[in-house]
């Protein structure tokens, strides 16, 4: 729809004819003028009474509409776009997510083959994100140091093809436990307080960083950022060995006391995936936290129109000269005839 930002304008509406009260028109002195044509001139003054009950009225017509829309104009008229609703959420969701060397282990299955870890992740955390419509969401990946691969958005595809193209190594073969925790409160600090939430992910311990999970979690907790915690990889896996097959608990790592002590010091839960399907209904129930309510936000284009209006003012403009310019040439052929022919 059509909206006017600054409707004050057309106050301005009025002007010329309070100009034409304050500042009357000069009066023309009467003058006695000794003209050879004078016949010829009162012939003209008969046809421009005819003109001016044609042109005259067309000439009015189109100031009167010039004026119009030139305070338009200076109203500045906008096009108002249709609502758009933006996704509202009380939810800023970071995912940590661990890339170490031992990410590599094939001790779970997709689609009934063996895959690693990793890629677990990245088919049940991408299902993850895709039904988050509405959440900010960020993607932090760890091993020997932690970094944000994806702040936190509302474009879910990105998020989804950069935790895809996640590769195991890319930030080292150790786990930094304590330092994905640590960026993931310096993102999440400014959020609301309400819906800081942080899912880390992870099938080891500590085993370096800066700052340790017992320092990152003293940040979170006083930040008031609620940390669910995921311990992943199965705890038996049959290895093939040139002595023959022996069973091995590929898990024995997983620091389970360190990450069940983060989540319940921040209020969040801990849960343990050691296959593939326990792991997709941990993030079904992780789907269940209760956002916040917050009211909708409410977005509509604009689109400034005051070009178009002054477009049109300037060629009714050059059409009211035009007119004028045409009377008076038929002025000065009845006048002169003879020497428009003679140029012709």
């Amino acid at each position: 729809m059509l909206e006017f930002s600054w409707i004050w304008a057309f106050w301005l509406l009025p002007l010329p004819i309070v100009a034409r009260y304050l500042f009357p028109a000069t009066q023309p002195v009467g003058q006695a003028i000794q003209i050879p044509f004078y016949q010829r001139v009162s012939a003209i003054t008969e046809n421009r009474e005819i003109q001016r009950s044609q042109s005259g009225l067309i000439q009015k017509i189109l100031m009167i509409i010039g004026w119009l829309l030139l305070v338009a104009a200076a109203a500045r008229p906008q096009w108002i776009g249709e609502p758009i609703e933006l996704p509202t959420s009380g939810r800023d969701l970071m995912i940590a997510a661990d890339i170490s060397g031992s990410m590599k282990y094939e001790d779970m299955e997709l689609n009934g083959q063996p895959a690693t870890r990793l890629a677990v992740i990245q088919s049940v955390v991408g299902d993850f994100v895709e039904r988050r419509k509405g959440d900010r969401l960020g993607l932090i990946l760890f091993g020997t140091h932690a970094y944000i691969q994806t702040p936190l958005t509302f474009d879910r595809d990105t998020l989804g093809i950069l935790l895809r193209e996640a590769t195991i190594g890319i930030a080292g073969e150790q786990t930094a436990i304590g330092e994905a925790i640590a960026m993931a409160v310096k993102r999440l600090r400014n959020r609301p307080q309400q819906s800081r939430v942080l899912i880390l992910l992870t099938d080891g311990q500590n085993t370096t960083g800066e700052i340790s999970p017992a320092q990152a979690t003293e940040l979170a907790v006083a930040e008031g950022i609620r940390i669910h915690t995921i311990g992943i990889g199965a705890d038996q896996m049959t290895i093939n060995s040139f002595f023959g097959n022996r069973t091995v608990n590929p898990s024995a790592d997983l620091d389970e006391k360190t990450l069940r002590s983060i989540s319940e010091s921040t209020g969040g839960l801990y849960f343990r995936a050691k296959n593939t399907d326990q792991l997709r209904q941990i993030y079904l129930n992780l789907d269940q936290l209760e956002p916040i309510d917050q009211e909708a936000e409410i977005f509509r284009s604009k689109t400034e129109l005051y070009s178009w209006f002054l477009g049109f003012t300037l060629l009714i403009s050059i059409l009211i000269i035009f007119i004028k310019y045409i009377n008076i040439n038929r002025v000065w052929h009845f006048i002169n005839p003879q020497q428009d022919t003679v140029e012709h």
